[in-house]
């Protein structure tokens, strides 16, 4: 927007001018070559039907206008982002965004006016008669396909939609006092609108967002499952390929997910944690450069990320020979009791932090049992003390949907300080992790690192374990990795 894309759309325009997405390296077409270029192409149209959430998206854009009425927002999807000289980063649109629209794209900017006035602000695709089409690495159609047009793109989102080299001049004539702006996702539109004030304002905007997004819908709920449902089979494919008798890397299993990922959804919904052995005791463990043994635990927590951003997020930790060791067993069984504990106690409102007292509860005599909490569990669970946490550092788990960590700007009362409610879902994940240079544990629990992770849905009645399609109890897991192994490796069909 702003001047860099005027800039851009004069150069498009300008015979011979390279355009913004060409490099220095390009070749340097002569005018002949550039005018025979524009000629000779069949027009096509897109074959496009009205998405089936496109309702959805209107309710929530009326909604999030209700809580502002008489005023201007301005969502932008966020730009792409440079990953190394002229390659970027794959685009993926802020969730706020996606949520209010459905739109996939970079550059698309959603400004909402009173009484519903909604339109998108879209880059529409290259005309034959200037050079963008075959010369812009970014936008021209030869390069990257067939872009929509705006009536295109507004009969598939149910939304009007407009040119969005005409921004500028909308953003020009905003009145900061009646504008809000989710700001961080687009340079040229944070600089065209200023804050008002101390920034509240916008800072109120974002946190709406965040919490009229607590509670997922039908459609929400079925985007969920089907994320997760692929990261079942993700993990299958992870055991089939798993040798009980000898290592392979942890790249090669992180590789094979994302196969999964990529074909059945849109990518991972975070980067895989693959944690063989003492590297499953490292909370966040994505370097994956390690390999497994036969004897030790493989920790693994992945998530499809699905056609429509909605993510799943679970964890299994599995021995890799087949067969927990006793030790092994009961410190899982710890976890699991941990876990089942939480599920337990979810129901509409019950408060976030009573469900991870339930979790924390079940660890710390967990950590008695094995003889390592210095103190009492009562001390040990005191807010003066907390010292179980040196074995389990994260909280029991996080709300889940277009983030993996959803709803992050929601405030604190709403949230962690809050009450679970029907139609959240959310993440139930305790874990024990001891760590290879821990002293103050016995010498046979070092570097075992154990987290069982699953995605609930908060129900009228309770809650329902969407990932239930992966077993949980110690013996469960034994069989599915038995009963995986003996089916194979397989391909994605």
């Amino acid at each position: 927007m702003g001047e860099q894309g005027e800039q851009r759309a004069e150069d498009t325009r300008s015979a011979g001018t390279p355009s913004e997405g060409t490099q220095s390296h390009d070749p340097d077409f002569p005018q002949r070559f550039v005018e025979f270029m524009r000629t000779g192409w069949r027009d096509t149209s897109l074959s496009v039907s009205p998405r089936p959430e496109a309702p959805q998206h209107a309710k929530r854009r009326a909604a999030v206008s209700a809580v502002f009425p008489g005023e201007t927002l301005v969502i932008p999807s966020g730009r792409a982002k440079v990953r190394a000289n002229d390659t970027e980063y794959p685009f993926r649109p802020g969730s706020d965004h996606v949520w209010l629209t459905g739109e996939h794209d970079p550059d698309a900017v959603l400004v909402m006016r009173a009484g519903g006035d909604d339109t998108l602000y879209i880059r529409p695709r290259s005309p034959r008669d200037t050079d963008e089409f075959f010369r812009d690495r970014m936008y021209g159609e030869l390069w990257i396909g067939r872009r929509h047009t705006l009536a295109e793109k507004s009969a598939e989102l149910g939304i009007a939609t407009a040119d969005l080299a005409t921004l500028p001049a909308v953003l020009d004539d905003l009145a900061p006092g009646r504008t809000r702006v989710l700001r961080g996702y687009d340079p040229a539109v944070d600089t065209a609108v200023r804050p008002a004030g101390d920034g509240m304002r916008d800072a109120e905007l974002a946190w709406t967002l965040s919490e009229l997004r607590l509670v997922k819908d039908e459609w929400e709920i079925a985007q969920l499952q089907d994320a997760i449902d692929a990261t079942v089979r993700g993990f299958e494919d992870v055991a089939r390929v798993l040798p009980a008798d000898r290592t392979v890397s942890e790249r090669l299993l992180e590789g094979v997910f994302g196969l999964r990922a990529r074909h059945d959804g849109n990518d991972v919904g975070y980067s895989s944690i693959v944690g063989a052995g003492p590297h499953g005791a490292i909370l966040h463990w994505i370097h994956n450069n390690g390999r497994t043994a036969p004897g030790e635990l493989l920790l693994m927590d992945m998530g499809v990320e699905n056609r429509n951003f909605y993510t799943a997020d679970v964890t299994r930790t599995v021995p890799v020979n087949g067969r927990f060791t006793p030790l092994q067993r009961q410190v899982y069984d710890i976890v699991h009791r941990s876990q089942q504990a939480g599920m337990d106690v979810i129901k509409p409102g019950v408060k976030f932090a009573d469900i991870h007292q339930t979790c924390m509860r079940v660890l710390a005599e967990g950590l008695a049992d094995l003889g390592v909490l210095p103190v009492s569990v009562d001390e040990a669970m005191s807010k003066e003390s907390t010292l179980y946490r040196r074995w389990t550092l994260h909280g029991f788990g996080h709300m889940l949907g277009l983030d993996v960590h959803d709803c992050a700007h929601a405030r604190s009362e709403n949230y962690r300080k809050g009450s679970v409610q029907e139609g959240y879902v959310l993440t139930v994940e305790p874990g024990l992790y001891f760590q290879p240079e821990d002293e103050l544990v016995p010498a046979e629990l070092r570097g075992i690192g154990i987290r069982i992770e699953d995605d609930v849905l908060v129900t009228a009645s309770g809650a329902r374990n969407l990932s239930a399609g992966l077993p949980r109890t110690a013996d469960e897991v034994e069989a599915w990795l038995a009963a995986q192994r003996e089916a194979g490796p397989r391909l994605p069909e």
